[in-house]
């Protein structure tokens, strides 16, 4: 992510420690801190709504969208550890005067944000619900959000909302509420091209749907993604999908799609040439970088994009080894058509990777069939999270370094760690509410 991003992120969360030393004279230390952990739980809380919204200024501020979507994700986390440790640690002051009906339902409030984004975290990891369900739960987080911000503006606390800090924080859950009320809006008002699906193509394992612009067409750049809501296939949730076409003069637009879950499953099933597409982008910035040798890694409905970046490799372009990962030829989403790019461009060399044959790809191998050149290389990879990481770690030995390792991933409902997290902070708070 772009270090733009985090310096912002880091700024907007240390801002409170400005006014906190002076406010916080002569008063409990410990429930001051409790103070602020609610406060950094609402700056936080506030980013990753604004991060979901993928407003024009998310990615040139926080990295393209995959990287936002950590970022939007970590937050989330963050968040969520601030406001338990602020209701675990006692924040009550004394001298702030009487409780009325209104700090009370104030306090309400944040304990439902507590319990509700708890239960979201739980919800998140359990990677067993279906996606559609879980993305109709993750809007709730919005909602906790409202509720946190009602719960700060009217409890009783060391500053008045008229104070510096107080309007500061004004202004964060001013901007986070704008964010969660944009995300929540129907979709109709929000920026998007109508296309019409035109044309639905087998291939390999996986579906090609081809889509004509109705009126103004996306304009996007090849590795590009974009949203996709497939309202008349009863589907009108969006999804990414990598448009697996480079751009066309006409607008029309290409994706694959492999039935790998729940939702591309039923999407593969209910798409039907003529239904109506709603598109959102475009997002990414997949397969660019500076004009050097590239080495291009695809695992099975992850060439999605490098057939987008084949069809527009121009003949100035370095030279491009492109390996293709499939279980077996059969299985292969446009290895036809790729054949046909690579037999037309000398300066693009396609190799197929049959992992029935030959096992799995490994770094050495990779090293072995690029050779020599594949220290000075950009080596860019999309496929199944596990085979990134083992050659992410493989190629370092070959002179590959993580800056010129690229990918791309969504895996907002995954991470390290993230399980063994919720399982800790839910037996925390299951302590303290028996104790």
């Amino acid at each position: 992510m772009h270090k733009t991003g985090v310096a912002i992120v880091g700024l907007m969360l240390l801002t409170p420690l400005v006014f906190l030393p002076g406010i916080g004279a002569g008063k409990d230390l410990i429930a001051l801190f409790s103070q602020y952990l609610g406060l950094a739980a609402l700056i936080a809380m506030a980013l990753a709504q604004v991060i979901a919204t993928r407003w024009r200024g998310v990615e040139p501020l926080f990295g393209p969208l995959d990287q936002s979507y950590r970022l939007h994700k970590w937050l989330g986390i963050g968040a969520m550890v601030a406001v338990l440790l602020h209701d675990t640690i006692d924040a009550e002051m004394r001298g702030l005067g009487a409780e009325t009906l209104l700090t009370e339902a104030a306090e309400t409030a944040g304990e439902i944000s507590l319990y509700g984004l708890l239960i979201l975290v739980v919800i998140t990891v359990a990677t067993f619900i279906p996606y559609h369900l879980w993305k109709w739960t993750h809007r709730l987080i919005g909602t906790f959000f409202v509720l946190g911000a009602f719960h700060y503006l009217f409890i009783l606390k060391p500053f008045a909302n008229g104070d510096a800090l107080g309007l500061y924080m004004l202004a964060i859950c001013g901007v986070g509420t704008l964010a969660f009320v944009w995300t929540a809006a129907p979709r109709g008002f929000r920026p998007a091209k109508s296309y019409v699906i035109d044309r639905l193509t087998p291939t390999g394992q996986a579906l090609a749907v081809d889509l004509v612009p109705q009126q103004r067409p996306l304009r996007h750049r090849a590795g590009q993604f974009a949203f996709f809501s497939f309202s008349d296939a009863g589907l009108p949730e969006p999804h990414p999908f990598t448009i697996s076409s480079a751009p066309r003069d006409d607008g029309a637009l290409q994706v694959t799609i492999a039935p790998l879950g729940d939702l591309t499953t039923r999407l593969s099933r209910a798409l039907a040439v003529g239904q109506s597409v709603r598109v959102e982008g475009p997002f990414g910035r997949f397969g660019q970088g500076a004009p050097r040798p590239q080495v291009w890694i695809g695992a099975g409905i992850g060439m999605t994009p490098f057939l987008a970046l084949s069809q527009a490799l121009a003949p100035k372009d370095p030279p491009v080894t492109l390996i293709y990962c499939v279980k077996q030829r059969a299985d292969a989403p446009h290895l036809d058509r790729l054949e046909k790019i690579a037999a037309a461009k000398s300066n693009l060399t396609l190799i197929l990777w049959e992992s029935a044959h030959n096992g799995r790809l490994t770094a050495a191998q990779v090293a072995q069939t690029v050779g020599d050149t594949l220290g000075q290389a950009r080596v860019s990879f999309c496929g199944p999270s596990q085979m990134r990481r083992d050659l992410g770690a493989g190629l370092s030995a070959y002179g590959v370094s993580p800056r010129d390792y690229h990918y791309e991933m969504f895996e907002i409902r995954t991470g390290i760690g993230l399980r063994r997290l919720a399982g800790v902070l839910w037996a925390a708070q299951t302590k303290r509410s028996a104790g």
